[in-house]
């Protein structure tokens, strides 16, 4: 094209599915200042190539939804044909090559035999007159349908929609094309998601596992996590951990990665200025009275609101992103000499710090109502540390007080709550 100075024509052959449509569309991020210009089958041919403007750059012109002999009449073949002709030879085509995506053999052989007829090689160039499109080869399919659920949906795996490795390499022999293939996976996967879904009649789950700990754990929580709304990553909290738990739960991988999609799972850090001001600002008088025992100030924190709406459990509770995270000032001295104390409290009264959460959220209007030790209600009792009614709906919070952790221990705790989930929603054996 760039030797002869003019446009060119291309007839290309694929099955349904093969990925022709989206092969054409990308073309821009393998060559550069390359654009793609689609004309509907609705518009009238003649008409849209003329009312295109020059261009300096190359670009390619998909004729669209034309790709069988059924579609387009021979009488409407032929008048595209000269149309085509004539504007790869006008100066505003001389730059683009006009592509007609088919997916029969008898489309193909005609639009060849009129392409050649009409402008010979100088339409065609010296090639085959017909490119054949195969797409994609099977042994990647996996791979494509990993990235493509992970770009849509936040980095999520494939079994974070209820679809195992072996079951996605099960669905390969009955796709012979990347399309196909894809369409498998969106069936089993929404198969998966409505099995777990008539499961639950009676709520819908949402279940955060709020980390607060002497130790820096915030780095821990964005790597067992994804996204701005730091959702569950079910395959890291699997690789983290060596826990029992987690050879029960690879026995049932595809329903571990539906159960944390659909009940919301997410692990939230919480640092320990924001725990402290929220003990000493909104815990109850019995909570004080320990804290008074072990020499603890009780003084309300004039900074506890702002800490508690700023905090990852606030932003999230209260519908927003977290956005890019960043460090905070590390606790020391007197601040972690506090928190090793309050942490004491936890080993044995931990509902009265849970408490005291609940009583800040309510307090700074981030929940309407909320409730401890709260059950699910299902034949299988399990209680949550703490059940707040948000303005999304209502919030299972799971509250991780530690002295001191690590990520291989905040994989197991929770792994433990989903599977204590599990089996009480009967998703899990």
């Amino acid at each position: 094209m760039r030797a002869a100075q003019r446009g060119s024509f291309m007839v290309l052959h694929g099955s349904s599915g093969a990925g022709k449509s989206t092969f054409l569309d990308t073309i821009r991020l393998f060559r550069e200042n390359v654009e793609t210009v689609r004309i509907p089958r609705t518009s009238d041919l003649e008409q849209a190539l003329n009312e295109l403007p020059a261009s300096s750059a190359p670009r390619v012109i998909v004729l669209e939804n034309r790709e069988a002999l059924g579609i387009v009449s021979s009488s409407a073949l032929e008048a595209a044909m000269h149309a085509v002709n004539m504007f790869v030879r006008s100066e505003e085509g001389q730059d683009a090559l006009v592509v007609w995506p088919v997916n029969t053999e008898a489309l193909a052989n005609l639009l060849a035999e009129l392409a050649q007829t009409l402008g010979g090689e100088a339409l065609l160039g010296p090639a085959a007159p017909i490119n054949r499109f195969r797409g994609p080869a099977r042994d990647d399919f996996v791979k494509i349908a990993e990235r493509t659920v992970a770009a849509l949906n936040e980095g999520a795996s494939l079994a974070a929609i209820g679809i195992s490795e072996d079951h996605a390499r099960s669905l390969l022999k009955s796709a012979d094309t990347i399309g196909k293939y894809l369409s498998l996976i969106r069936d089993s996967a929404r198969r998966a998601g409505a099995r777990v879904k008539s499961l639950m009649v009676v709520e819908s789950y949402k279940v955060w596992t709020v980390v607060i700990a002497g130790t820096d754990t915030e780095g821990d929580v964005a790597a067992l996590t994804r996204g701005g709304q730091s959702y569950v990553d079910t395959d890291r909290l699997l690789t983290s951990t060596g826990a029992n738990v987690v050879a029960e739960l690879k026995k049932q991988p595809d329903a571990l990665g539906v159960l944390a999609t659909v009940l919301d799972a997410r692990i939230v850090h919480m640092d320990l200025f924001t725990a402290l001001a929220a003990a000493r600002t909104y815990g109850s008088q019995k909570l004080h009275a320990m804290m008074d025992e072990k020499g603890m100030s009780t003084s309300a924190d004039r900074n506890a609101r702002e800490r508690l709406e700023s905090s990852q459990l606030g932003v999230l509770i209260s519908g927003a992103s977290l956005g890019t995270r960043r460090r905070g000032i590390k606790p020391r001295g007197n601040t972690m000499d506090a928190f090793l104390k309050l942490a004491e409290i936890a080993q044995t009264s931990d509902g009265l710090l849970n408490d005291s959460i609940g009583r800040g959220l309510l307090s700074c209007d981030l929940v309407s109502t909320y409730q401890t030790e709260k059950t699910l209600g299902t034949s299988l009792r399990y209680q949550s540390d703490v059940y707040c009614l948000a303005e999304h709906g209502p919030v299972r919070l799971e509250m991780m007080w530690r002295k001191a952790t690590s990520r291989a221990e905040i994989a197991n705790y929770v792994l433990q709550k989903l599977s204590n989930y599990g089996k009480a929603i009967g998703l899990l054996a």
